[in-house]
């Protein structure tokens, strides 16, 4: 062990966007539990290049008695981590074609195209900041949704980029951060809520006003309520998306 600089998070400022993750060419940092944490002092450098990167200034140098630094396990653990990296997590735009139907087939493909245009979509593992995001007509749907509305892709998903959650079993405080973030760094012209009538699901209704009013957006907004029997129940255009 030596004195030495080494980096330090702040839990309660970090809103796990993972940009900073993103910026550590070492690894030392991970997004575990919705927030960064530096995984091992080992494959911190102490340099910093992560500092810059975060939009929540949850990061900063702190010199103490840590691990030496060391580049040889630092780049085994990079190798090891892009060996066993899931890429369904990878952010990227789907380019779509028309299927085709194969007589029914067991596994063929259908006639019905999916409207997926983007990945990943559930809101935890999105980016703050993606391509596909820019100029978006954004989806925000409850999990439930696409279960029950059984023409989701052609009425809701079509033109639009989607992201998924659930009010009742997620961090609402990490999403409503998170959707802020999204808003405010990128140039989202119009939201549509879609979620169930179930009452915890109208939180998402409330978050989203919230994420709005934090990032002082005016987006267009509308919600859609849809029903256990998979009909819409009420739509509604909000005057002024972030007031």
């Amino acid at each position: 062990m030596a004195v030495r600089n080494i980096i330090r998070i702040d839990e309660e400022k970090c809103d796990g966007c993972g940009q900073c993750a993103e910026a550590c060419a070492e690894g030392a940092i991970e997004i575990v539990g919705g927030k960064a944490k530096l995984v091992s002092e080992t494959y911190c450098d102490g340099l910093g290049a992560c500092i810059g990167e975060c939009p929540q200034d949850a990061i900063t140098i702190e010199e103490r008695e840590a691990s030496e630094f060391d580049q040889a396990a630092a780049e085994a653990h990079v190798a090891a981590q892009k060996a066993s990296s899931c890429a369904g997590s990878a952010p990227r735009s789907i380019a779509r074609c028309e299927l085709v139907d194969l007589e029914g087939e067991p596994g063929a493909p259908t006639d019905v195209p999916s409207r997926l245009t983007n990945w990943p979509v559930q809101l935890k593992l999105a980016p703050v900041k993606a391509p596909y995001f820019d100029g978006a007509h954004l989806l925000i749907a409850a999990d439930c949704v696409p279960f029950t509305f059984a023409d989701f892709h052609e009425r809701f998903l079509r033109g639009r980029t989607l992201v998924i959650g659930c009010p009742k079993l997620d961090s609402f405080d990490f999403y409503r951060k998170k959707l802020a973030q999204i808003f405010i760094q990128n140039d989202i012209r119009s939201l549509e809520v879609v979620y169930m009538e179930v009452p915890c699901c109208f939180g998402l209704v409330h978050l989203v006003h919230e994420s709005l009013k934090e990032s002082g957006k005016d987006i267009p907004l509308t919600f859609t309520k849809v029903g256990m029997k998979g009909d819409i129940l009420e739509e509604t255009v909000a005057p002024g998306g972030g007031g």
